[in-house]
C-alpha cells in the first residue's frame, strides 16, 4: 500500500520547494527598495532529479522492515544571490525579473497540483473499479 503514495510524496516535496520559492520571491519584491538587500533564490530541482533517479534505480523492498532506500533527504536551499547590483544602493532585486519568476513559479505549482489530482484520480479509479 505504501508504494501507491510514492508519487504523491514526490509531488509533495516538489510543492514544498515551490512554496518556499514563492515565499522567497515575495520577500524579494517586498524588499525591492531596501538598501543592500540581496535577492533570495530557492534551489531544489537537482535534489528532486537525483531522488527520481534513485527511486527509479533502487531495489524493491520485500519486507516491511527492510530499509527503504528511496526515502529522499530533501531540503530546499534558500541562497542569497551575491551578484553585483546595477543600483547605487547595493540592492540587486529587479522587479520585472521577480514578477516573471513569480508567474513561472505559479505555473509550475499549478502543474504539480494537477499531477497530484491525477494520482488521486488513479487511486479513486482503482478503488471504485476494484469494488465491482
Amino acid at each position: 500500500m505504501r508504494e501507491v503514495f510514492n508519487n504523491i510524496e514526490f509531488y509533495k516535496k516538489a510543492l514544498d520547494g515551490l512554496s518556499l520559492r514563492n515565499t522567497a520571491i515575495a520577500q524579494n519584491l517586498a524588499n525591492a527598495n531596501t538598501p543592500n538587500y540581496k535577492r533570495k533564490i530557492v534551489v531544489f530541482e537537482d535534489q528532486l532529479k537525483a531522488a527520481a533517479e534513485k527511486r527509479r534505480l533502487s531495489m524493491k523492498t520485500t519486507h516491511e522492515k527492510h530499509i527503504d532506500k528511496r526515502k529522499v533527504n530533501f531540503q530546499p536551499k534558500v541562497l542569497e544571490d551575491k551578484s553585483l547590483s546595477n543600483r547605487i544602493d547595493g540592492n540587486n532585486v529587479n522587479i520585472d525579473t521577480e514578477a516573471a519568476e513569480l508567474a513561472k513559479n505559479q505555473i509550475m505549482y499549478n502543474a504539480m497540483i494537477n499531477q497530484v489530482i491525477g494520482e488521486f484520480e488513479k487511486i479513486k479509479n482503482v478503488i471504485t473499479e476494484g469494488s465491482k
